[in-house]
């Protein structure tokens, strides 16, 4: 049995570049900045930034051209695959890629959705004239106040 698997997190260095194959799906490619921190032998704190290619096709690639741009969080599933080419001057190239089978969206870098305002510090109303917004209700899980007896569940 073999596996040719990838889970990755990381943030993109630059915005997708969409563009559409001749069937006419979409394409998606771009780049994805991973950093390990580790101490070395010393007790130095040092940083290990990696970059990876990644491409998405069909639905996946409209939705991350749509969404995502330089600096954007994503996880992606996937499968590494390489490929190779020869170059105008005459020496073969390769590049290996992480093909998308999968993705989510990472955390939004602000930490905020961009609807919310917060309120200035003091309380006060927000420069532009307009009143400032109260923070969003949470909705909260009402949990049944019954008993659930183990013998009543089916599997």
């Amino acid at each position: 049995m073999y596996l040719n698997k990838v889970f990755i997190l990381g943030n993109l260095t630059r915005d997708p570049e969409k563009r559409s194959l001749p069937s006419g799906a979409a394409v998606a490619s771009f780049a994805l900045a991973t950093t390990r921190v580790y101490k070395d032998k010393n007790g130095a704190k040092q940083e290990d930034t990696q970059y990876h290619n990644v491409v998405a096709f069909g639905p996946q690639a409209e939705t991350i051209a749509q969404y995502m741009k330089k600096g954007s969080s994503i996880l992606v599933e996937g499968r590494l695959q390489t490929r190779s080419w020869d170059a105008p001057d005459g020496t073969k190239k390769y590049r290996t890629e992480i093909i998308v089978d999968a993705f989510q969206f990472g955390p939004k870098r602000d930490g905020v959705a961009s609807a919310y305002q917060a309120p200035a510090e003091g309380g006060s109303a927000p420069k532009s004239g307009q009143p400032a917004q109260s923070a969003p209700e949470l909705e909260t899980i009402q949990y049944p106040t019954e008993e659930i007896n183990v013998d009543d569940i089916p599997f």
